[in-house]
């Protein structure tokens, strides 16, 4: 099988995902190891996170890396994994429609099967992109991806309980955004929050919105088995696991300098021929 049908076939593979009967639960991943830890415990795709990535590289979140270093980092996780994998591309670091077109023929380029595309502007005067436009963009990204022969996955995101989650409006807007992303050819809508988002609201975002229905998890947020029972066909993690690794690293350093021991740092810590195994095996399977 070629390259480009076992692309295909990812991608196909990755879609049906979101219509199992099983809720897909989508680790994100922030480098190569991340991303093998996930595969290794059983995951079947694997998605990534901007806002780590962007960490890793010395940048703070928000488009601040280029679309080039991202996608660096997308393809070297690519070539480590068996698993279906989509990129986030957070709103295409750009306005205009071709450069949007322009980053997700690069997720393509380098063999990963789906992304994430948000509709944050960055600007606080005009926080979303305007929803026509934000159609244009989908269906400009579908139109190049079938001339590919491909099916990415299209995760049409939309910030809107990000920056207005206090507003008796935003579950009505929430609506309204996911089904005109729908329409211009998005395969699943995400609408993460930061905690506002409670089962009634998601139930009637996973009735009222005609796609596949994508959250983030988070301290507030039902166990999945909850989430599975009101329809939710989607959860993804974003930089949360990242932020619990750094949490543990400045943990083993707070050690360090105060007791000089070295509990955290060795204990249940994987070890240094198991790791080598992982890449290893995956370098001599390239070649």
């Amino acid at each position: 099988m070629s390259n480009r049908d076992r692309q295909k076939q990812k991608a196909d593979d990755f879609l049906a995902l979101h219509h199992a009967p099983t809720i897909l639960i989508l680790p994100n991943a922030w480098d190569v190891v991340s991303g093998k830890i996930f595969e290794l415990e059983g995951f079947k795709a694997i998605g990534t996170t901007s806002a780590g990535i962007s960490s890793t590289l010395g940048y703070a979140d928000g488009q601040k890396m280029s679309l080039a270093e991202n996608i660096e980092v997308v393809q070297r996780i690519v070539h480590c994994t068996t698993l279906p994998v989509s990129a986030d591309i957070e709103a295409g670091y750009a306005t205009s429609i071709e450069g949007v077109v322009e980053a997700a023929h690069a997720v393509l380029d380098v063999g990963a099967v789906g992304l994430n595309l948000e509709d944050s502007t960055g600007d606080p005067t005009t926080p979303l992109f305007d929803i026509a436009l934000q159609q244009d963009k989908i269906k400009a990204i579908r139109e190049m991806a079938l001339a590919n022969g491909i099916h990415l996955v299209i995760n049409a995101r939309t910030d809107v309980y990000l920056l207005n989650d206090q507003s008796s409006q935003s579950l009505r807007h929430a609506i309204d955004r996911g089904n005109a992303y729908k329409e211009a050819g998005a395969d699943c809508i995400f609408v993460p929050d930061v905690g506002s988002l409670d089962k009634n609201a998601i139930a009637i975002l996973v009735k009222e919105i005609d796609a596949p229905i994508n959250v983030v998890a988070g301290a507030t947020m039902p166990p999945i088995s909850e989430l599975q029972d009101i329809g939710v066909s989607r959860v993804s993690v974003g930089p949360r696991p990242m932020r619990a690794v750094l949490s543990l690293l400045r943990k083993i350093a707070k050690e360090l300098m105060t007791t000089g021991t070295y509990t955290l740092m060795t204990e249940s810590s994987i070890t240094y021929s198991e790791i080598n195994r992982w890449l290893t095996r995956e370098k001599s399977n390239d070649a």
